[in-house]
């Protein structure tokens, strides 16, 4: 299967950047991590058996380098709650600018996987067969994780 690695990079540098972007909540570690991300698909690219998507496979990679990233660093980060107005639709308060910082100290306070799944779906905006690729788990998993994570979400909200 011949690749053509220069598309790929066009195709899903800004995806997977935004996916790290998702994780880090820093540009500058976003850019790093996406560009690592793709030197090692690069290396990579010949044990790429496609039984997931691309796109699938190049965020696993970067979610792996994250973690990699932030062991070496220990970054540990101990943002206390802020309040946030009741809301019934967790997704438009992601997407209100205002209210960004605030949902990130929300999602700080989930565990995993919860944390991840809503991440990786809502500012990630990867699909269920695509997170649950990235778990090694089945799509059906993907969603009642999804919705498990809006349902602490929402009571964390109204808390």
């Amino acid at each position: 299967m011949k690749i053509d690695f220069e598309d790929l990079y066009q195709r899903f540098f800004r995806d997977v950047y935004l996916f790290v972007l998702s994780m880090s909540k820093d540009p500058h570690i976003a850019e790093e991590i996406t560009q690592e991300t793709f030197f090692k698909a690069l290396k990579e690219i010949k044990h790429f058996r496609g039984n997931c998507s691309v796109k699938s496979w190049l965020c696993q990679i970067a979610k792996n380098l994250y973690i990699s990233y932030t062991r070496k660093k220990k970054a540990v980060h101990s943002d206390v709650l802020e309040e946030m107005p009741d809301s019934s639709n967790v997704e438009d308060i992601c997407i209100q600018k205002g209210e960004a910082l605030s949902v990130y100290k929300l999602l700080h306070c989930l565990e995993d996987p919860y944390k991840e799944v809503f991440t990786l779906r809502v500012l990630g905006d990867l699909s269920f067969k695509e997170i649950a690729e990235i778990f090694g788990k089945q799509e059906s998993w993907a969603r009642v994780t999804y919705h498990r994570a809006r349902l602490k979400i929402q009571a964390l909200i109204s808390d």
